[in-house]
C-alpha cells in the first residue's frame, strides 16, 4: 500500500551557520556599535537576542531572518516572542524554532484531509503523520492539498513508497 510521511524538520547545521554569519555581521555593522548586541542559541531550540534597545533587537532579528532565508531555512519555523525589557535600558527577544508537528496541528491536518473526502488514511505517529492510500495519485493529490494549506510551520514529504 503506497504511503508517505509528513514531517516538519529544520536543518540545524544551516541554522548554526546562519547564526555564525549573523553574529559576524552584527559585530561589523556601524549601527550596532557600542550596543553590546548578543545573539545566541539557547538550549538548541531558541534564539535569544539582547541589545541596547528595541530598535536594535528588531534590526538584529532582520539580519538573522535574512541569513536563515539565504540558507534555505523556512521562516515559518520561527515563533517570535515579544520584545521585553532585560534590565537597565536593555531589551531582549526570544525566538523559538519549531521542529516536529505538534499534536494540535497534526489533528487539524488530519481533520482537513478527512473533510476533503480523499481516499487516503492519515495516522499520527509522534511528531510525524503517515498518509497511506491504495493509489499513488491519491497520495499526490494529498500532497498538493497540504502544500496549499497554511499550518504555521514548514512541511516536508518523505518516504514516498509504492
Amino acid at each position: 500500500m503506497p504511503s508517505f510521511d509528513v514531517v516538519s524538520k529544520v536543518n540545524w547545521h544551516e541554522v548554526d551557520n546562519a547564526l555564525g554569519q549573523t553574529v559576524k555581521e552584527v559585530a561589523q555593522r556601524f549601527d550596532f556599535k557600542d550596543s553590546a548586541t548578543k545573539i545566541e542559541l539557547v538550549e538548541k531550540e531558541a534564539f535569544q537576542i539582547e541589545s541596547a534597545d528595541d530598535f536594535r533587537v528588531k534590526a538584529a532579528l532582520e539580519v538573522l531572518e535574512g541569513k536563515l532565508a539565504k540558507r534555505g531555512v523556512s521562516l515559518t519555523a520561527l515563533d517570535r516572542g515579544p520584545v521585553e525589557p532585560a534590565g537597565g535600558s536593555r531589551s531582549r527577544q526570544k525566538i523559538k524554532i519549531k521542529a516536529g508537528i505538534e499534536t494540535d496541528t497534526a489533528k487539524k491536518i488530519v481533520k482537513d484531509i478527512k473533510n476533503t473526502k480523499m481516499k487516503v488514511q492519515v495516522a499520527i505517529q509522534g511528531d510525524t503523520l503517515r498518509v497511506s492510500g491504495k493509489v499513488r495519485d491519491d497520495l499526490q493529490e494529498a500532497i498538493a492539498f497540504l502544500k496549499k494549506g497554511d499550518y504555521g510551520l514548514p512541511l516536508q514529504y518523505e518516504n514516498f513508497r509504492d
